[in-house]
């Protein structure tokens, strides 16, 4: 296996607003009687809960690492929920927090404040018969070991907590998993390394690949939020640094295949949650979905954003109906729930959620090739005459843009692949830029800020950039140089580049790019547009708030030819759609 790099840790700055109510190492045990309540902020516990804190674990190698347990007052054995991730196993109540969720319009009022950031809360599960575990991995806070982090190490770490959790002697032998980001993102190593207690998981939103979904997106290194997480957790030694990493090994190699996990090795239930709209976690949790080897998955789609969506206490109620079926045993009806539940966006306040099929995209969705067409700048069902168009490279505004009209409700929904065919002038490589977006029938885009703040401040603050709080569209990027295709995981569907070589430009040479876009679902109603765009720039902006854009590296211009031998064209499922 080849090396990871580490780096020292930065340090986060001290102060109030980053530490919660327990943050302090004082390992013991006490039980917070119901009624307790963190600070007015959060709703009382419902339940009398015992409160085990930094309880030692060692890993396979000698490794100690600190968790906190929270279970309830029973004499009967619980089965254990794990939520895995380095952000601080007792900041969940820190003013950081809490003050991003009410500016997201999110009420919190609801929780208690002693769940773990983007974690499930211990008031809502231990009322319901389950313990929760905070751990904080190794090298993060007092743990011991350097901090290794989004790889199959990691998950041979989280497979031995999960072990211990099985066997203490107030669990009744089941381990489950759930949260969202890193929460997600951590389970799918775990599960991978099949603990023999691991029962259930619930990824809710995160990465499965990250050269692909995170630092080195469609071969253009992107290092905006790698950058954020330097400072999102600190430890006591070493921690990785995919910065580091990626500067190191800039194709994707085995140190790459470390850090995705072995998705046919999962077996487990697994309800897994998505949306279309994260402009971090999409590709990532659907890829997750669709290479699970369990046999048991449900997919749901939603159209928020996975914070808000998280909490909802119908959906809460959904996750309690799962982990009862296969944690407790209990025969509750959750095996007949639909294997996909989606979401199509309305993008004008009346999205259609929980429509039931099969499989995704739904059966019903015919996969259609709408041809670009460079003369008349519409996609149209029939190849067009041979014709080119193109952009100044260097221009952030400068772009070309294909439109089709609907002339019945219709949902394009699935999996959206864009061939084009394109030359640099001027250059030997290019970075493009590609957005599938809904027009109202005057022309104007669509978009969806996706948290419950739809006011001023949230709109000024997804203009140009924090894309993962505002859907506008289906996006995708490429460089030219990586354009090699895996043909063993290519589909139909889904474009998947090996990643492993660079292929320059040569004047004059025109080659195929495939873009794999987002997965979508719109509803287009007569007279509306769906419009593709194609550029040199990024601009959805940064993912996150106060995350910085990539910079394209893009000169001269692209030449994007259609029609003839080189008809590009985008496919996507089309379906009816009653209004």
């Amino acid at each position: 296996m080849k090396d990871f790099e580490f780096a020292l840790q930065d340090a986060l700055p001290d102060d109030a607003g980053r530490h919660g109510l327990f943050s302090g190492f004082a390992p013991g045990m006490v039980t917070l009687p119901k009624g307790f309540r963190v600070s007015e902020k959060f709703a009382p516990l419902p339940v009398d809960v015992i409160f085990e804190k930094d309880v030692a674990v060692t890993m396979r190698d000698g490794t100690t690492i600190y968790t906190d347990v929270l279970r309830p007052v029973a004499a009967e054995k619980v089965p254990v929920i794990v939520a895995w991730s380095p952000y601080g196993k007792s900041r969940g109540n820190a003013p950081q927090y809490d003050d991003l969720f009410r500016l997201l319009g999110m009420d919190t009022s609801r929780l208690s404040g002693l769940q773990k950031f983007e974690g499930p809360d211990p008031a809502f599960w231990c009322a319901r018969g389950y313990a929760i575990c905070h751990p904080d991995p190794r090298g993060t806070y007092k743990s011991d070991g350097d901090a290794r982090w989004w790889n199959r190490a990691e998950g041979e770490d989280f497979r031995d907590l999960v072990e211990w959790c099985g066997t203490q002697g107030w669990s009744n032998g089941k381990v489950g998993a759930s949260g969202n980001s890193y929460l997600t993102v951590s389970q799918w190593f775990m599960a991978a390394e099949r603990p023999a207690h691991l029962a259930a998981i619930a990824p809710w939103e995160g990465m499965s690949d990250i050269y692909r979904d995170l630092i080195m997106r469609g071969g253009i290194p992107d290092y905006g939020f790698p950058e954020t997480l330097r400072y999102a957790y600190i430890g006591k030694n070493r921690r990785e640094d995919l910065i580091l990493d990626a500067e190191a090994h800039p194709l994707r190699d085995a140190l790459w295949d470390q850090r995705s996990p072995a998705f046919d090795q999962i077996d487990v239930p697994a309800y897994v949650v998505a949306s279309y709209s994260n402009a971090i976690h999409t590709p990532g949790t659907f890829r997750g979905w669709r290479e699970m080897g369990s046999q048991q998955k449900w997919l749901r789609i939603h159209a928020t954003m996975e914070w808000p969506d998280y909490y909802v206490e119908e959906h809460q109620a959904d996750l309690l109906r799962f982990f009862d079926c296969f944690l407790k045993g209990i025969d509750n009806g959750w095996e007949d729930t639909p294997t996909i539940r989606y979401a199509l966006h309305d993008l004008q306040g009346n999205d259609r959620v929980n429509l039931t099929a099969a499989q995704f995209p739904p059966e019903q969705a015919v996969a259609s090739a709408f041809y670009l067409d460079a003369t008349t700048a519409a996609l149209n069902t029939e190849q067009p005459a041979a014709a080119k168009a193109s952009y100044d490279a260097t221009e952030p505004t400068a772009n070309l843009s294909f439109t089709l009209t609907a002339d019945h409700a219709t949902a394009f929904v699935g999996y959206p692949r864009l061939r084009l065919y394109a030359e640099a002038e001027g250059a030997d490589d290019m970075d493009i830029f590609v957005l599938l977006q809904k027009l109202d029938a005057d022309g104007t885009a669509l978009e969806q800020i996706t948290v419950p703040n739809t006011g001023p401040q949230m709109q000024a603050m997804t203009r140009e950039g924090t894309s993962i709080l505002c859907y506008k569209g289906a996006n995708g990027r490429l460089r030219a140089s990586m354009r090699h295709l895996d043909a063993e995981r290519t589909t139909k569907d889904v474009p998947v580049h090996s990643f492993d070589r660079v292929e320059k430009l040569t004047t004059g040479q025109i080659v195929a790019l495939d873009f794999d876009l987002f997965p979508t679902g719109l509803l287009l109603y007569p007279g509306q547009h769906l419009r593709l765009t194609i550029g040199g720039w990024n601009t959805l902006g940064g993912a996150m708030p106060g995350t910085r854009n990539l910079a394209p590296d893009n000169h001269g211009r692209h030449v994007i030819h259609t029609g003839g031998e080189h008809a590009s064209f985008l496919r996507i499922g089309t379906m009816p759609f009653a209004q």
